[in-house]
């Protein structure tokens, strides 16, 4: 097998489409997106090709996906991708990849929402229809289905991070949210589906609000805390509390509890992030950073409610 190019060019994606999906080598190609884990091509109007290109695991996410996105696609109020064709491994390009439909709009991290009340009713429609129960066989979390306490040394490694770059907002505002979410009861309902990845790059918006929702390579089945914790980082202010009242079933106390834990590690991550964008270094993404700290802001807020 050939080694991964460090860069992929569209000749390189024309040929792999010659080679697997003749009848879509000739629709227009261009890039749309370099992620963390995979490139995003636009392939004509409605469809994209998504390629591994940094992380070992890519493969492994992108296969999930083609199995288990489209059956829940149609049951979402919001566009997602969905798998329509599978690329494998060949000698021209050692790794699987996907054609997927086109979601269209901006990422929330370049182009927040600001209509309040829209977003708020979007983000709850969306996660009260994705997280039913999942059936037997579902992927289980690579890291974010079960309890907090084993994070416990990662929350201390990130807090150190951004206590020693001068990026926490309030590093003991910080440790008291974390202490009451590690302290709050295990879920012990189903084992829901959960998106697991949504941070500001994964949510679409246009006009004003969430058109739709992106990379579910983390998909897994388990406690919903992790998809809630996203209402601080994604949403206008004064609007986490609508989303709360619009989503079903309304989440217990000890639920939110759970996400604004899972909402200070996503967001201390995302502030490490951003500081390495700000600094030139691979893998940096700058726009991380505003709503990181919006969410530790509101962490900090929200600590006791």
């Amino acid at each position: 097998m050939t080694q991964v190019p460090a860069d992929f060019t569209s000749d390189l994606i024309r040929d792999l489409l010659r080679d697997q999906h003749p009848d879509l080598a000739g629709l227009p190609l261009s890039l749309g997106a370099r992620g963390w884990d995979n490139q995003l091509w636009r392939l004509g109007d409605e469809l994209a090709v998504r390629l591994p290109w940094a992380t070992e695991s890519a493969d492994e996410l992108l296969l999930k996906e083609h199995a288990w996105v489209p059956g829940l696609a149609a049951d979402l109020p919001l566009p997602v991708p969905v798998p329509q064709r599978l690329g494998v491994p060949s000698e021209r390009f050692p790794r699987s990849w996907l054609v997927t439909t086109w979601v269209p709009g901006e990422p929330a991290d370049r182009v927040p929402a600001t209509r309040a009340e829209e977003a708020a009713d979007a983000l709850a429609g969306f996660l009260t229809a994705l997280h039913r129960p999942a059936p037997a066989g579902a992927p289980a979390g690579r890291w974010r289905g079960g309890p907090l306490a084993p994070y416990a040394e990662h929350f201390e490694h990130s807090l150190g991070q951004v206590t020693e770059r001068g990026l926490a907002p309030d590093p003991d505002g910080i440790r008291e949210v974390w202490a009451d979410a590690v302290a709050a009861p295990d879920w012990e309902g189903p084992a829901l589906w959960v998106h697991g990845d949504l941070h500001a790059a994964n949510v679409l918006t246009a006009d004003g609000t969430f058109c739709g929702v992106i990379d579910f390579g983390d998909l897994f089945a388990g406690d919903p805390a992790c998809d809630l914790s996203a209402a601080w980082a994604l949403l206008p202010d004064g609007a986490v509390d609508r989303f709360h009242a619009a989503y079903r079933p309304a989440p217990d106390v000890a639920t939110l509890r759970r996400a604004r834990g899972w909402a200070v590690l996503r967001a201390m991550g995302g502030l490490l992030v951003a500081d390495d964008g700000d600094r030139g270094l691979p893998n940096g993404k700058s726009t991380w950073g505003p709503p990181a700290r919006r969410a530790l802001e509101r962490m900090v807020a929200s600590a006791g409610r």
